[in-house]
């Protein structure tokens, strides 16, 4: 995650705090969240107490195993929601490669918009999503490939895509320019 020092402190101890409270929501353990997470009972803990900046996969993992919204780790009480490009929270996979922001969340607590982007010659493979969940991609700028369970679709600006996103799926920007997508999870209801 990325954003300013106290800005990205707050962050990381809200994620923490709200993970804690879904796991206690939930009665689970922290010993019991990590075996079906695959998360250690140590970095769950860490992340809770806001000691450690978890990425992109890790949060993944933690939301797909309490059957939330990815976007529910960063659950915020607002009536009113303006999402700003590059200002504001940023959630990037090691080494940068794939960086999103999230946009609007928890619409009806089935869906969540994201601002993602794709840097220059490279590939992000995510973790296979919720049950059940729908992605729809619309590419705002840029050309990127996507695969879908070994399927390839090759999308110019403008462009969308929707597919399940509980299997395998990968963007691939084989351009000398960033892709700047438009994301959407649609989640099953009760996930």
């Amino acid at each position: 995650m990325t954003m300013g020092t106290d800005d990205h402190k707050q962050v990381v101890l809200q994620v923490g705090a709200v993970l804690k409270r879904l796991r206690k929501d939930k009665q689970l353990s922290l010993e019991d969240l990590s075996k079906i997470s695959g998360v250690s009972k140590l970095t769950l803990g860490n992340i809770e107490r806001g000691e450690t900046n978890p990425t992109l996969g890790m949060l993944w993992k933690i939301s797909k195993s309490l059957s939330v919204p990815l976007m529910e780790l960063f659950a915020a009480e607002n009536s009113v929601s303006l999402s700003r490009a590059g200002q504001g929270l940023s959630i990037a996979e090691e080494g940068r490669n794939w960086v999103i922001e999230p946009i609007f969340q928890n619409i009806g607590n089935e869906t969540e918009v994201f601002r993602a982007y794709l840097q220059p010659n490279s590939s992000y493979y995510p973790e296979k999503h919720h049950p059940n969940t729908t992605e729809l991609a619309t590419v705002m700028s840029g050309k990127v490939k996507i695969n879908v369970n070994n399927e390839s679709y090759i999308l110019n600006q403008y462009d969308a895509i929707s597919f399940r996103a509980d299997g395998t799926h990968s963007y691939i920007n084989e351009s000398n320019d960033v892709v700047v997508l438009h994301i959407i999870l649609k989640y099953a209801p009760n996930n």
